[in-house]
């Protein structure tokens, strides 16, 4: 496991949210569900359902110190679900297997689950991964995808190294 431990940002996708109407429950989520892992939370945010808000976070925090950038909510098919297209315009390229197994954990819980649209990818050596809106969902696709995460951020930082999280060796 990594001996780095990586700084991580959150941005809640919601207008309710970020108006007030309403209180974010994914953050605790997410925060809850990096414990025991090299990944520290040091930037949270809530932003509007704004592509162009959600583009100009995303790049700030990929030219800054953040390894890795979470998002929460607009995966969906409803009209306001934009994250997955404004997050795939600011990547260098995405990385679909993470997608796959959050969607793959996801079908475990609900067939709703094979109409999300999270993209994961990387801009400049950060990973950016589209997770769910519902803290449920949040909890489930972390789960699923958290173990990997440090050692994908070591190999974007270019750290060295011959072992998968798994155990498996490369060689």
């Amino acid at each position: 496991m990594s001996a780095t431990v990586h700084p991580v940002s959150v941005i809640v996708l919601s207008d309710r949210a970020h108006a007030g109407e309403r209180p974010d429950a994914c953050i605790p989520v997410v925060r809850d569900a990096l414990l025991g892992n090299p990944l520290a939370i040091d930037d949270e945010r809530i932003l509007p359902d704004d592509p162009a808000a959600l583009q100009a976070a995303l790049i700030e925090l990929c030219e800054g110190p953040t390894r890795l950038v979470l998002t929460s909510g607009g995966t969906g098919l409803a009209e306001r679900d934009r994250t997955p297209q404004a997050t795939a315009a600011v990547l260098d390229y995405e990385v679909p297997g993470i997608a796959e197994t959050m969607r793959a954990a996801g079908l475990r819980a609900t067939r709703a689950a094979m109409l999300s649209r999270a993209v994961a990818g990387v801009r400049n050596r950060s990973l950016i991964v589209n997770l769910p809106g519902s803290p449920k969902a949040v909890r489930e696709t972390l789960d699923a995808i958290v173990a990997a995460l440090p050692h994908a951020l070591d190999l974007l930082a270019g750290v060295a190294t011959d072992t998968h999280p798994t155990g498996y060796h490369e060689g």
